[in-house]
């Protein structure tokens, strides 16, 4: 929003290469994981949330690509709406970082105890954070699509791209910690 494409580039590259030692953490969990001794939670269900995790990743990177690589300005009439929209997304993932970041301890605890608490307390607030996005994102539209035919058609194609993914990294982010809520109702 500033037109600061060197510092845009900064971050790029950053989120490119937290990307890419993702994909490596990925990977390594994907080949150390057993396959064979028990495990206390199913094996599919822990790569299953990985995935929605490596979503996150990618979606970042796409999103910052597509900024970056396009030079691409957000209008200054849905600027303070979308600035709020994908700091809520943001803060989506990083409550969904909280949560699954409760991992370790609930394989201590054996899935028992005062962290299962702590755990549904951390979900139902990453709930709460998900449909507030999912709210942010309907306004954003609607005020996008007040001004589209005064902007380049083909800014608005890829502005509509840009939200669309904002409210899918928000979607894995849930889904991630929602993945482990999953793991302890069973």
């Amino acid at each position: 929003m500033q037109d600061d494409w060197g510092q845009a580039a900064k971050v790029y590259q950053q989120v490119i290469d937290l990307e890419h030692k993702a994909d490596d953490l990925k990977t390594s969990l994907r080949s150390n994981l057993p396959n064979s001794l028990m495990l206390p939670v199913d094996r599919s269900d822990i790569l299953t949330m990985l995935s929605r995790q490596d979503d996150i990743a990618n979606l970042s990177k796409g999103i910052v690509g597509i900024m970056t690589g396009r030079k691409m300005r957000i209008p200054d009439e849905i600027a303070p709406l979308m600035q709020n929209y994908v700091a809520v997304a943001i803060e989506t993932a990083e409550q969904a970082m909280k949560t699954v970041g409760e991992m370790d301890e609930l394989l201590e605890m054996g899935f028992k105890g005062r962290v299962l608490e702590v755990v549904e307390n951390l979900v139902k607030e990453l709930n709460r954070l998900e449909h507030a996005n999912d709210e942010l994102q309907i306004q954003v539209r609607a005020e996008l699509f007040k001004i589209e035919k005064d902007l380049p058609p083909i800014d608005v194609m890829f502005l509509y791209r840009i939200i669309e993914w904002v409210g899918q990294l928000a979607d894995a982010a849930q889904s991630a910690g929602g993945k482990l809520q999953l793991l302890i109702a069973r």
